[in-house]
């Protein structure tokens, strides 16, 4: 049973669905439209994880590299990385092996928030 619910807010949610399935890997679980056929929630999964968004005009500014992270957890981070930058992530920071026996990388979504990918599953 999941108990953690990261929740992103993007201007475009709709685009973020997308582009968040083609670069990071998620499937999306479920949309909820508001009267007016906007996004008012979504969650999109990925492997036992799941995330929350919904769309706000004020969705914010662009967080700094080390406000703030979301780390998932990927069998292949390389292969991950690939895809991501192929969909146009940013990627922050290049796969790299880690003292702990990780392996890791770090990009930016559409709304420039950090998400950290790696082998570490504790």
């Amino acid at each position: 049973m999941r108990t953690i619910y990261p929740i992103f807010r993007y201007s475009d949610p709709r685009a973020a669905i997308d582009w968040l399935v083609a670069a990071f890997g998620f499937q999306v679980h479920a949309v909820h439209e508001a009267p007016d056929g906007t996004v008012a929630h979504a969650e999109l999964v990925l492997d036992t994880g799941m995330i929350m968004l919904d769309g706000r005009a004020d969705a914010g500014s662009r967080p700094a590299d080390d406000d703030w992270s979301v780390y998932v957890a990927v069998a292949d981070v390389d292969a991950h990385c690939a895809k991501a930058r192929a969909a146009g992530a940013e990627i922050i920071r290049e796969p790299f092996d880690t003292d702990y026996g990780s392996r890791d990388y770090s990009a930016r979504d559409l709304a420039g928030n950090v998400w950290s990918f790696g082998t570490y599953r504790p």
